[in-house]
């Protein structure tokens, strides 16, 4: 099993067998609210009917079309899609089968750019402290997660990366963005000085770090990232495999944070998990670059065999319209205020260190106990699971939860009734 204690899994195990809507059902027949968006993916909630007929009725009509010099309808109908409510300016995209494959994308694209251009040597990637960009050589090397990385020799060399954004010190129990850390964004300016900006070809950064904890970006850090890699010709990639798709209260972060990167990548709400696909959008400045070669060669030595499955584009077609006529895009904001409130509500349980929240996304930190980081947390994960009826996610000591958008003021209260039931009954 991927990232799990396996040995310790199977001592007692967590089956899940269906879902419908907000809920999961375990294969001994007990209904869990669904507080994780099943991995951060499920933003429409489970067993959409739109969904799966679309899936059904596209693997009877085409199932496979060869990807290399041949293509299908498709992908070009759900890039046009997905080119209207992207940030402006990004209208091309890349099709991929995850998120840790968006990354790669994403990496690669941006060398190729710089090399397209004249500039070859920025060869340099910068990522960050606590950064989770995937499983990929790429991902795990611009990742700041070092138990993701130890085991694997090297990785990529010419990688660096600037300082994380956690403060609890100055900003713990903050409502929405931190107001402490804005400085934090200089690091960009010491590495250019570091290293010269000539051989820098990408920053890499999420705009909301999920998988360390729900880390937040200062007020203005993210603007202050754009305006130090627009100085020196550096490319900005926003990983949003997490937050985009409505989790922040707009389409994309960079939307909801005013800050347009040159590439976003993306996967999971892509298709509401119902199909593994990714996505990274591209900026029209970096597909012109590519677009200069004779019309006979390949513009771009990259891709995937199953790039824009038709049954994965069928998914994220569906998925689209209900994101649409649903408005769950706005369900963040809507709804925003009254997860803040209710989240903040557990400030004061025993061994709450921190609480930290934007849009639908949550975190609450837990004071680990000595000599044994990320039990506490366990503990309180399994209580939720076998006695609460309630999926929560931790990484660490942090309990980190990304509900279906589709959720109601009722089910926030039930949430977190539970969640604090759990903290209080685990040591």
């Amino acid at each position: 099993m991927p990232f799990s204690a396996n040995r310790q899994f199977k001592q007692k195990p967590r089956l899940l067998a269906s879902a419908k809507d907000m809920h999961y059902r375990t294969t001994d027949g007990r209904e869990i609210l669904d507080g994780t968006g099943g991995l951060w993916c499920c933003n429409a909630g489970h067993g959409r009917r739109r969904i799966i007929d679309a899936v059904q009725q596209q693997i009877e009509t085409l199932d496979f079309a060869p990807t290399f010099q041949m293509g299908h309808p498709l992908p070009f109908i759900l890039a046009e899609r997905l080119a209207e409510i992207a940030p402006e300016g990004l209208n091309h995209v890349f099709f991929t089968n995850s998120g840790s494959e968006s990354v790669d994308t994403a990496l690669k694209i941006a060398l190729a750019y710089h090399r397209a251009r004249g500039e070859g040597q920025r060869t340099r990637l910068i990522g960050r402290e606590k950064g989770y960009h995937g499983v990929g050589f790429g991902g795990i090397s611009v990742g700041g997660l070092p138990n993701n990385r130890k085991w694997y020799g090297n990785a990529l060399s010419g990688v660096d990366h600037l300082r994380h954004t956690l403060d609890i010190e100055r900003n713990a129990f903050s409502r929405g963005l931190p107001q402490y850390g804005l400085e934090l964004a200089e690091d960009l300016e010491r590495m250019v000085a570091l290293h010269d900006a000539s051989t820098i070809a990408a920053v890499i950064i999420e705009p909301i770090a999920g998988s360390a904890g729900v880390i937040l970006p200062p007020e203005n850090y993210l603007k202050r990232i754009r305006e130090i890699c627009d100085k020196y010709g550096i490319l900005l990639i926003f990983d949003e495999v997490i937050t985009g798709y409505g989790r922040v209260g707009k389409a994309f972060a960079a939307q909801r944070f005013e800050v347009t990167p040159d590439l976003i990548t993306t996967a999971k709400g892509l298709t509401n998990g119902s199909v593994p696909m990714g996505a990274v959008f591209v900026s029209d400045k970096i597909h012109q670059a590519f677009m200069t070669c004779p019309e006979n060669m390949i513009d771009l030595f990259h891709g995937y065999t199953y790039s824009g499955h038709p049954l994965a584009c069928a998914a994220a077609i569906a998925t689209l319209d209900i994101y649409a006529e649903e408005r769950l895009f706005d369900q963040a904001s809507e709804l925003g205020t009254y997860w803040e409130d209710a989240i903040h509500g557990l400030k004061g349980l025993p061994n709450v260190i921190d609480i930290r929240n934007f849009g639908l996304i949550g975190a609450i930190e837990l004071a680990s106990r000595p000599g044994q980081p990320g039990t506490r947390a366990y503990d309180v994960f399994t209580n939720c699971f076998h006695e609460k009826d309630t999926l929560i996610r931790v990484t660490g000591d942090v309990i980190a939860l990304s509900p279906p958008l589709i959720l109601e003021k009722s089910h926030i209260d039930q949430l977190f009734n539970r969640i604090a039931d759990a903290i209080r009954e685990t040591v």
